[in-house]
C-alpha cells in the first residue's frame, strides 16, 4: 500500500463518524441530510488536496469508504471527486447551497456537469425545486436549452407591468414550448392542436408550471350580444393573474396581437375579481419572424407575449416521466401545504 499521509486514517475515522450521522438523520430527513453529507465530505476533501494531500488519496478513501459501507452506493472515487467539485463551486454562494440541499443529487451532478455558466445553473436548480422535474426531464430541459427559452421570450411587460413585478413575470413563460408528448401530426388544425392540449392537459399544465390552473377551452365572453371565445383560459396561482392562451397553427400575423387584446379587455372587464391582477394573454404560434412580433407587441396597451411551439417526438424514456394527473395533484397538494 502507497505511504499515506500521517493525519489519513484519522481523517478517514472522521468522514466515517460523518456517514453513520447521516445515515441516523436520513431517517427523517432523507434528501437534504444525505446531500449536506456529500457537501460535508466534499469540503474535507477540498481542505485536505489543498493541504497537501495528493488526488490519488481520492482512490484511497474511496476503497476504504467502500468496504466499510458494503452495498452502499455513492462512495465511488468519480462521485467524491464530483463531491468536491460541487462543494468548491457552491461554497460562496449561499442560494445554491440552499437549492442543491432540496433537490436529488443526482440532479446536482447533471446541472454541474453540463453546465458552467452560474445564471444557467441557477435557473435550473430553481425549475428542478419549484416544479419537481425528474432526472429524464432535467436532461431533456436542458438539451431544450429553457434558459434560453425563458430569456428570449417576446413581450410587451416592461410596457404595460410594473417594473419591481417585471422578472417574476418573464420567468413564468417561454419563447418556445416543447408540446411533443402531445404527438400531433407535422400538420395539423388548431382545432386539433387544442384537442390534443386538454386531453393531455395534466402534461400540459406539467409543461407550463406548477402555478397554472386549468380554466375551461372556448371560454365564452359576452359584450353587447356577441359573444367571444379564448382558446383556453389558465389562472396563474402566483401571479394571480388569468392567462389567456391562443392558439395559431401559422405564422405570427399583427392582426392575432389586436385580437387577443380584446380577449384580455374583456376577461379585465367582465370576469376579473378586484383582487386579482391584470390579465396576460399569449400567443401560442408554429412560426414567428421576431421583428414582427416586436413591431407589433408596440401597438398592444395589454401584457402580451408570443411563443411559438414544437412538437418532434419525445423518447419514451423522457415521455414516461412526464407526470400523470395523480402525480401531478401530488405535486400540487405538496405546494399547497408548503405555502400555508
Amino acid at each position: 500500500m502507497e505511504n499515506l499521509p500521517v493525519n489519513y486514517h484519522q481523517t478517514l475515522l472522521l468522514l466515517k463518524e460523518r456517514i453513520k450521522l447521516a445515515q441516523y438523520k436520513s431517517l427523517s430527513l432523507v434528501n437534504t441530510e444525505l446531500i449536506l453529507m456529500y457537501l460535508d465530505l466534499g469540503r474535507v476533501l477540498s481542505e485536505k488536496l489543498k493541504s497537501g494531500w495528493g488526488e490519488s488519496i481520492v482512490d484511497s478513501l474511496s476503497k476504504d469508504l467502500q468496504a466499510e459501507y458494503l452495498g452502499v452506493q455513492g462512495f465511488s472515487s468519480r462521485n467524491l471527486r464530483r463531491m468536491k467539485l460541487i462543494f468548491e463551486e457552491v461554497k460562496d454562494n449561499s442560494n445554491w447551497t440552499q437549492a442543491v440541499s432540496k433537490i436529488p443529487w443526482g440532479h446536482t451532478n447533471v446541472i454541474f456537469s453540463k453546465l458552467k455558466d452560474s445564471e444557467k445553473r441557477t435557473f435550473y436548480l430553481q425549475k428542478c425545486q419549484e416544479r419537481g422535474w425528474s432526472r429524464a426531464i432535467l436532461e431533456e430541459e436542458i438539451k431544450f436549452d429553457s434558459f434560453t427559452k425563458t430569456n428570449e421570450f417576446q413581450n410587451n411587460f416592461s410596457n404595460t407591468i410594473t417594473e419591481n413585478k417585471l422578472i417574476e413575470y418573464r420567468l413564468e413563460f417561454k419563447d418556445e414550448y416543447n408540446l411533443s408528448f402531445l404527438n400531433l401530426e407535422d400538420v395539423h388544425s388548431e382545432r386539433e392542436l387544442e384537442n390534443a392540449i386538454v386531453s393531455n392537459i395534466t402534461k400540459t399544465l406539467g409543461q407550463f408550471g406548477n402555478d397554472f390552473a386549468f380554466m375551461g377551452r372556448q371560454f365564452r365572453l359576452e359584450l353587447d350580444e356577441k359573444e367571444y371565445f379564448v382558446d383556453i383560459l389558465f389562472y396563474h396561482r402566483k401571479l394571480k393573474s388569468m392567462i389567456a392562451i391562443e392558439l395559431k397553427t401559422s405564422e405570427f400575423k399583427p392582426e392575432h396581437s389586436q385580437q387577443l387584446s380584446w380577449y384580455l379587455q374583456l376577461l379585465d372587464k367582465t370576469i376579473k375579481y378586484p383582487e386579482d391582477n391584470q390579465s396576460i394573454g399569449i400567443l401560442l404560434c408554429k412560426t414567428k419572424s421576431k421583428l414582427t412580433v416586436e413591431y407589433a407587441l408596440e401597438m398592444a396597451n395589454k401584457p402580451i407575449g408570443v411563443a411559438t411551439y414544437s412538437y418532434r417526438q419525445l423518447p419514451e424514456d423522457i415521455a414516461k416521466y412526464l407526470p400523470t394527473e395523480q402525480e401531478f395533484e401530488k405535486i400540487l397538494q405538496y405546494f399547497n401545504t408548503d405555502n400555508k
